[in-house]
């Protein structure tokens, strides 16, 4: 019977772990509603502007192609590398520029260097999914889930940093995303490797395992943010080194999931030494020729399997999907749902637009309310809106991993197709866009909570759905295409429609003020204050009818997303059930083989 190699093992999880802290850092762009609106006054942006430097943002953060393209023709860590001089040079000048150490730059070049600054996080993304799910093909759901879930978290724990080592100062914000994405990505680069699966080495009976604590750790991560956010929020007993503590603590949550790979190597030296006093004992249980000799035929059974599969036996389940689906025929017109696609060959296939679509309606609404959640907070009275950013990461991260397993357990159990649940977190986004549009007490904190797991849940369904249905050889190039329907979202909803709606709401709002004040209506001071600003910064509207219009357009937007799911769920059911026949039929083989192998 095939062995487990624990440095195989090991090699793989190692890199997992250093996995996981690059995508808790490479979540730049969840940090935009920290320092926007101190950028906005100290640049003197009006909102449109502010919200096509947003735009920029994501479209620096999802337009991916060239490092899709590249991805399978260099190693991780030449993409690390770019990512780390993409992040450090963008958001490093526009740390400069912000806090005056160097000329005020025009608007056009912020949204340059903003956009250089955000793309740093396509590199990081590329470089780590595309790795991690090559080391772990059986369990690309929670694989995608977690790891997508720490890009969520990232907002969250930028602002927990920021104020621990910059209290009252958020426009040094810029200089931590600078800095720490870079320093982390280049010591995480050396244990972020494709890891080949040894000749005649079975897979760790231990996977399930690992995942379900590194899941714990997670979720346990997710409540203490959660809770530390809390505490400064409504009990304000936060003192400067408390923030430290609790930035210490999350840095010690990140470094729980490396214990895996120490343990995987301690146990390795613990069986070692037991095998030498074995052999040194003289025990008749070793029986080495008769192991070399089992090994032997297991390597020269698995060559021939992989001889025999469709794909050469570089994927199983891809091989599954291939079979599943009538690929064992000659093919005439091109690949199959589940093998591999070519990007010029996906983009004829409905399945593609109807993923892309999908995911356009629901992280296009989602980019919309998160890149105005710092001016949605200041309409609707709050000074600080960092609760709300807390939020949105805690559950963003919760839905990102809580979408990954469990579109993976009902994949797995049921055949049930991944995109059904996007249909359902687009139906319950509708509902977080409507209570931002009524603006009644409390709506900004359960909305936030609603929009970011449902704005987690697009990533982690769409990720596995792609490489599932277009197969992983090109499923960088394929996967950077999908994600343009964020920044494509972002320009039309966000930068466009929420820019001019607000603008026009803040400049009606203004005249009225005016017609009031030259009546001799005396109105409070901070509603003077408040509206009656400098021109060059843009009017500044106070009130829930500043951004009704825009998330009512957004819940209508949702209802499209939640059709067009449905229609791909219904498209790609036969071959989900019929993966899931395929692949129990394959493990029962599986069984019975190392069965009779005990029995040898």
């Amino acid at each position: 019977m095939a062995e487990v190699v624990p440095e195989v093992l090991a090699r793989k999880w190692l890199g997992f772990g250093a996995s996981i802290w690059v995508q808790a850092f490479a979540g730049n762009t969840y940090a935009f509603p920290n320092y926007s609106p101190t950028l906005k006054k100290i640049m003197q942006y009006n909102q449109l502007q502010l919200n096509n430097l947003g735009v920029a943002k994501d479209l620096g953060e999802n337009v991916g192609l060239i490092a899709g393209l590249v991805c399978d023709k260099l190693p991780p860590w030449v993409l690390l590398s770019i990512g780390a001089f993409n992040g450090l040079v963008g958001y490093g000048v526009l740390w400069l520029a912000a806090t005056a150490r160097i000329p005020p730059l025009p608007y056009w070049q912020m949204c340059v260097a903003l956009s250089i600054g955000a793309n740093s996080s396509t590199w990081f993304n590329t470089a780590v999914l595309l790795t991690s799910m090559r080391n772990f093909p059986h369990s690309r759901g929670t694989v995608v889930g977690i790891l997508k879930g720490f890009v969520g978290l990232s907002g969250a724990i930028f602002a927990q940093l920021s104020t621990a080592i910059f209290p009252d100062n958020p426009i040094m914000v810029l200089f931590l995303l600078a800095m720490a994405p870079t320093l982390v990505s280049l010591v995480a680069m050396h244990c972020i490797v494709p890891v080949k699966p040894t000749v005649g080495c079975r897979d760790d009976p231990k996977e399930h395992e690992h995942f379900v604590f590194i899941i714990y750790t997670c979720i346990g991560l997710a409540i203490y943010i959660l809770g530390a956010t809390i505490v400064d929020n409504f009990v304000s007993l936060r003192g400067h080194f408390t923030s430290k503590v609790i930035a210490g603590v999350i840095l010690i949550f990140l470094a729980v999931p490396l214990l895996i790979p120490f343990r995987i190597y301690v146990d390795s030296l613990m069986k070692l030494n037991k095998r030498t006093i074995s052999t040194n004992m003289g025990d008749p249980a070793n029986e080495p020729l008769l192991k070399v000799e089992r090994l032997r035929r297991d390597v020269e059974s698995n060559s021939l399997e992989d001889v025999a599969s469709p794909s050469g036996g570089r994927d199983a389940e891809e091989s599954l999907f291939a079979v599943a689906y009538g690929a064992v025929r000659k093919l005439k017109r091109g690949p199959r749902r589940g093998q591999d696609f070519k990007l010029k060959q996906a983009l004829v296939k409905a399945d593609f637009w109807l993923l892309f679509f999908s995911f356009f309606c629901g992280v296009g609404s989602g980019v919309t309310a998160i890149n105005n959640m710092g001016q949605l907070g200041e309409a609707q009275g709050y000074s600080d809106v960092s609760m709300f950013i807390s939020l949105i990461g805690v559950w963003n991260f919760l839905g990102r991993l809580g979408g990954g397993a469990l579109s993976e357990f009902f994949v797995r159990a049921k055949g049930i197709p991944r995109p059904i649940w996007m249909a359902i977190a687009q139906a319950l986004m509708i509902i977080a866009h409507l209570l931002f549009a009524s603006a009644v007490p409390g709506s900004l904190h359960v909305g936030s909570a609603i929009l970011g797991i449902c704005y987690g849940v697009q990533f982690t369904v769409m990720v596995p759905t792609a490489s599932e249905l277009f197969g992983l050889k090109h499923f960088g190039i394929i996967y950077n295409f999908i994600t343009l329907g964020d920044p494509l979202g972002s320009c039309l909803f966000s930068g466009w429609l929420a820019g001019s709606l607000y603008d026009r709401e803040a400049e009606r709002q203004r005249e009225w003020t005016t017609e009031r004040s030259s009546s001799s209506i005396t109105l409070p001071r901070r509603t003077i204050w408040d509206i009656l600003i400098s021109q060059g910064q843009g009017a500044q509207c106070r009130g829930a009818h500043c951004f009704r219009l825009t998330f009512f357009i957004m819940a209508g937007v949702c209802v499209v997303g939640v059709i067009s799911s449905i229609i791909l769920s219904y498209r790609i059911r036969p071959v989900y059930l019929t993966l899931y026949e395929a692949r129990e039929a394959s493990h029962s083989k599986s069984r019975d083989g190392q069965a009779r192998d005990s029995q040898i």
